[in-house]
């Protein structure tokens, strides 16, 4: 693996793959949660930790990785532990492509890690995270945040890439969406270091914002106490998400900035990952805070 990089709250920008579309849903007019009466713009927001392809049965079976999502039928999708020619578990597909591809969507791959080849004439092997998107993508950005390596034997806590931004058009409104994942490790204090950093990324930002992903770490765990104070859980009631047989945490979360309002959320029973999905409906402000 490349050394880790500097500290910085801005990674490399990278590529956005624009692919084919379907047409988004149409607005309604409703109340914000701001009060105002400017038309509110419905967003359906989902969060997936794919476990590279693996369903609960262990067996890599991206077609039916790819069902599960389109059955949440979402306009933006944060998706986790994404395979890109990573390696034979995943039989060295680019998942990101792939699945965009597969559900008509545009998609922005956020590298945690950027390994050589794993031969000579092979693509280089890439895992992190991803966002797929129906809407227009206006802006996608890598952000680093502190991390603590796999793939590095004694590692210690750095800045490190991961943590993915896209900006989404919506009906006219900029809306950002950030997928993490964070550190899967019995002792918070990475999570705690990831969290201040993620907050820090955030407040960067101006508009409506939707911050989802695997956690690793229940809503109410002292180390995620600081994301309240700015953001929102939008599924709080929505059930377990790990282990996705039979749920016993709900360690999968989608957040939102003030000013959006949650209609509904839910998580999803399938077995296509170890983690469940969740989807949520939302409505944003077209005056976001």
């Amino acid at each position: 693996m490349s050394r880790f990089r500097r500290p910085g709250r801005t990674a490399a920008v990278l590529a956005v793959l624009l692919l084919a579309t379907t047409a988004p849903a149409a607005a309604s007019g409703v109340v914000g949660a701001t009060g105002s009466r400017a038309p509110a713009v419905p967003l359906r927001v989902a969060t997936y930790n794919i476990h590279a392809g693996a369903g609960e049965d262990q067996i890599f079976d991206l077609g039916r990785t790819a069902a599960a999502l389109r059955a949440l039928r979402a306009d933006v999708i944060g998706l986790q532990e994404v395979d890109v020619h990573w390696g034979a578990r995943s039989a060295f597909v680019d998942e990101a492509r792939a699945l965009a591809g597969e559900l008509r969507m545009r998609v922005f791959f956020a590298p945690i890690y950027d390994l050589e080849p794993a031969g000579r004439d092979g693509e280089r092997r890439r895992f992190g995270v991803a966002v797929l998107s129906r809407y227009p993508v206006l802006h996608a950005e890598n952000h680093e945040i502190t991390r603590l390596s796999t793939q590095t034997p004694d590692p210690v806590p750095a800045s490190a890439p991961g943590f993915a931004e896209v900006v989404v058009g919506v009906r006219g409104v900029r809306v950002h969406v950030y997928s993490t994942h964070l550190d899967h490790r019995a002792d918070p204090s990475v999570r705690e270091a990831q969290v201040a950093d993620m907050l820090a990324v955030l407040a960067a930002d101006r508009g409506p914002k939707v911050l989802v992903g695997d956690f690793n770490a229940e809503a109410g765990a002292p180390e995620l106490a600081p994301l309240w104070r700015t953001l929102r859980d939008a599924a709080p009631d929505s059930g377990g998400t790990y282990p996705a047989a039979d749920p016993v945490k709900r360690i999968d979360l989608v957040t939102v900035s003030p000013g959006i309002t949650v209609t509904g959320a839910r998580a999803v029973a399938t077995d296509a990952s170890d983690h469940r999905p969740v989807v949520t409906y939302l409505k944003v402000p077209r005056r976001g805070r």
